[in-house]
């Protein structure tokens, strides 16, 4: 017999729907929106390397005989063979089954259904917070600031590799929460298919296990009514997850264990050279000074944001101060709490710690921003508490109610112009820089990395210039965004585009990526120029 429905949880439930809801259709309605980044052509591929070493495996003769398979690299001397496709792998199979005539179709499907995993991610924030917080209005509150994140909300888009791992480390944690407190065979394999999933995207996704494990220690200590229960859990877990790893990456089918250590040192190591623009200087990434990532977060990361997750740490640390760490520790609150701590200071102290080479920011991070907007959310709940809004409590003074009130205020108004900033930037928010002024972002950081605003400014000259053959350029060493950029457009629009060496160009395009400063006069003058936050991310040249 189903229990009955009680009035808050149908109240509760068509709040979330609604939000999750909108969601979706923001999704459908923007996902056409953004060009095409710099790393999906590589992870398309990708995909489809590991898509033909399947196939010959499973069906050889019906592999060998389709000539496409022909010109996809052999996964074994592919250099990016280790990254993980668990995410593009079935798009790349449903795209050879049904290519379409236009090459863009796809391009969009990839986006809409990246931004479909978002969503569940976000979800898996508001189950958290919801679990934490004690209300779904606060759990709400968490995933508002998740989408309300204007990098993250752009990149949901197009970032097959750090968002879709967000989302799917995100699931992973909720499905760990779950095992921990009431462990079952169910539980198990669900929290297995969900860290299998993570680890199959990313190898970092290997922090799972280990938090699986070690707070797995800590509920066998301070629940031991549930220590055989949760203890043949974990036994369960362990070989289902190793399983599923290995069954979705194709990459460690022959050689499970070495291929997977590999795999790991190249993400840990990245060997190929690069260098990032950071404070005005060229660096190489395996020499990157200890506060690349904390600083990339910090700038990035809307202020408000930032002070609430402040109050989150301090409220976490005054609590454990308070009862002492033993006590503090007896409580599953406080437990959850050192969760989210491990989640997000455990992987930003490694790559400190191992000079880990990472790149463009810190998008190889992402994944730990769940947990900073859920601290932050404990932040935001302790200063409405202080202030006294709809939550019982002691009495409190009016300097107490006043400042808190303030506060309060400054984070309304900051948030709200984070939203108004992420509506007028559309869609350039992963070029979102939170309180720098444009002057010094242009003189300091990278601005336009993924190099989408290409397709804006090649739909910018077409607009412009009636003649029914135009020739482009851009530098060298950025010109693949160029391309893959021209692929996002119409047909009919394609045919008129011409790309051609820089010095051929009438018109030359910079996202400013390995060539901060301007050109010099001959490469042309300025028509054109897109603008974040004051800084430029796209000029376009013409030259008659």
């Amino acid at each position: 017999m189903p229990l009955p429905t009680t009035p808050l949880l149908t109240v509760s439930r068509r709040w979330v729907g609604v939000f999750l809801g909108l969601l979706v259709l923001l999704g459908v309605a923007l996902h056409r929106d953004y060009g095409m980044s710099w790393d999906e052509p590589a992870d398309r591929l990708n995909a489809f390397v590991s898509a033909k070493y399947v196939a010959l495996k499973l069906a050889p003769r019906l592999a060998q005989g389709q000539p496409r398979l022909a010109d996809i690299p052999d996964l074994r001397q592919h250099r990016d063979a280790d990254h993980g496709v668990l995410f593009m792998l079935p798009l790349v199979v449903l795209e050879a089954l049904w290519p379409g005539p236009d090459p863009a179709a796809w391009a969009y499907r990839r986006h809409l259904l990246g931004f479909f995993l978002f969503v569940a991610g976000t979800w898996a924030v508001f189950r958290l917070g919801k679990a934490r917080l004690g209300s779904w209005r606060w759990g709400l509150v968490g995933a508002g600031l998740l989408v309300l994140s204007p990098r993250i909300f752009a990149e949901a888009f197009y970032n097959y590799k750090d968002i879709v791992f967000l989302s799917l480390f995100a699931l992973a944690m909720l499905t760990l929460r779950q095992l921990l407190r009431w462990p079952t065979a169910g539980r198990a394999l669900l929290h297995a298919v969900a860290t299998a999933a993570a680890i199959d995207v990313r190898t970092m996704g290997v922090l799972v296990p280990l938090l699986t494990l070690g707070f797995g220690a800590l509920e066998l200590l301070y629940r031991p009514e549930r220590r055989r229960g949760l203890a043949g859990a974990l036994g369960l877990y362990l070989p289902a997850m190793t399983v599923g790893v290995v069954l979705g990456w194709p990459y460690l089918w022959e050689n499970p264990v070495g291929n997977f250590l590999a795999a790991l040192h190249s993400f840990s190591q990245y060997a190929k050279p690069l260098e990032v623009f950071y404070w005005g200087e060229f660096v190489s990434i395996q020499a990157l000074p200890w506060h690349y990532a904390p600083v990339w977060l910090l700038i990035t990361t809307p202020v408000p944001y930032t002070v609430l997750f402040g109050l989150g740490i301090a409220g976490v640390v005054s609590s454990a101060w308070a009862l002492g760490l033993r006590r503090w520790l007896r409580q599953a609150s406080a437990r959850h709490d050192l969760l989210l701590l491990a989640w997000f200071f455990g992987p930003l102290l490694g790559i400190i710690l191992l000079n880990s080479s990472i790149y463009d920011g810190w998008r190889h991070l992402y994944f730990i921003y769940p947990a900073f907007v859920l601290l932050a959310a404990r932040g935001l709940r302790a200063l409405w508490q202080a202030w006294g809004g709809w939550w019982p409590g002691p009495k409190r003074g009016p300097l107490q109610t006043w400042g808190a009130g303030a506060v309060l205020g400054l984070v309304a108004v900051g948030t709200a112009r984070t939203a108004w900033r992420m509506v007028a930037e559309h869609p350039y928010q992963y070029a979102y820089f939170s309180f720098l002024p444009g002057a010094a972002i242009e003189r300091n950081f990278e601005r336009d990395y993924w190099g989408l605003s290409t397709r804006q400014g090649l739909e910018w000259v077409l607009t412009h210039d009636a003649r029914p053959v135009l020739t482009v350029g851009m530098d060298e060493r950025t010109a693949l965004t160029l391309l893959i950029n021209l692929k996002m457009l119409l047909p009919a629009d394609r045919a008129r585009l011409r790309i051609v060496a820089p010095a051929e160009a009438e018109y030359f395009f910079t996202t400013y990526r390995w060539h901060p400063g301007p050109y010099p006069a001959s490469m042309g003058r300025p028509v054109h120029t897109i603008r974040v936050g004051g800084a430029a991310v796209l000029t376009v040249l013409h030259r008659p």
